[in-house]
């Protein structure tokens, strides 16, 4: 009984990691179509988009059987309950891919001003990088992936307002519709940072049963 209750668990391990792969392929696909006005890539995004829900559905019903049958305890609970957690944040990481590539693809005439581009290529960098640290969290947590994505998030956070500050000045000098979308963009991309590191930090706890000390504490899915 044990150890298939423990097959059940590994199963479960294997949905996340697979979620987390396809949150870092929308974003892949999502800088595609932003950076690189690439309009295919939208609708492969759309696609990994639907696998990613259908993904979280499985995650979630597995984990309820879990607690329904099992009734695990101690560190299989905090894995079990974490994996509904990071199920949830990682489906939202998804949303925020198409968010970006939906904003992008409404207004690829001005989404971002050219004097920005440099400023959004480091951010889709940096947080292209983390989403792929995360698979590695999830894999096999270590409290050293975790801080390294909580530093990325830093960056991404400054970058986030120091386009904040440019799209507020009163001299700002490209027009209402190009400040919106900067703002967007910028939004989306530290929102999918913030939750990665939240799902990084679940995982943590999942292992040692502490929650490590982080500037993101676990952010709402919806924000």
């Amino acid at each position: 009984m044990r150890d298939r209750f423990h097959g059940q668990l590994s199963v479960l391990g294997e949905l996340l990691s697979s979620m987390c792969g396809m949150a870092c392929e929308e974003l892949r696909l999502a800088n595609r179509v932003f950076l690189d006005r690439d309009a295919e890539a939208a609708a492969e995004l759309a696609a990994v988009e639907a696998k990613l829900n259908a993904a979280r559905t499985t995650c979630e019903e597995t984990a309820q059987k879990l607690l329904a049958l099992q009734a695990p305890v101690a560190r299989d609970l905090r894995t079990v309950l974490a994996a509904v957690y990071c199920a949830d944040r990682l489906e939202r990481m998804g949303d925020l891919a198409q968010h970006i590539a939906d904003q992008a693809a409404r207004a690829p005439e001005f989404a971002v001003p050219d004097a920005l581009a440099g400023r959004f290529g480091e951010m889709a960098g940096l947080v292209g990088s983390m989403a792929e640290d995360l698979g590695a969290a999830i894999e096999g947590p270590t409290a050293e992936v975790f801080h390294s994505l909580a530093r990325s998030d830093q960056r991404v956070d400054a970058l986030y307002e120091e386009l904040m500050t440019l799209v507020t000045e009163p001299d700002w000098p490209h027009g209402v519709a190009p400040a919106i979308s900067v703002a967007l963009l910028a939004r989306f991309y530290e929102r999918f940072a913030d939750q990665a590191v939240s799902v990084a930090r679940r995982v943590d706890f999942a292992l040692t049963g502490e929650l490590p000390e982080s500037s993101v504490r676990d952010v709402p899915a919806e924000l």
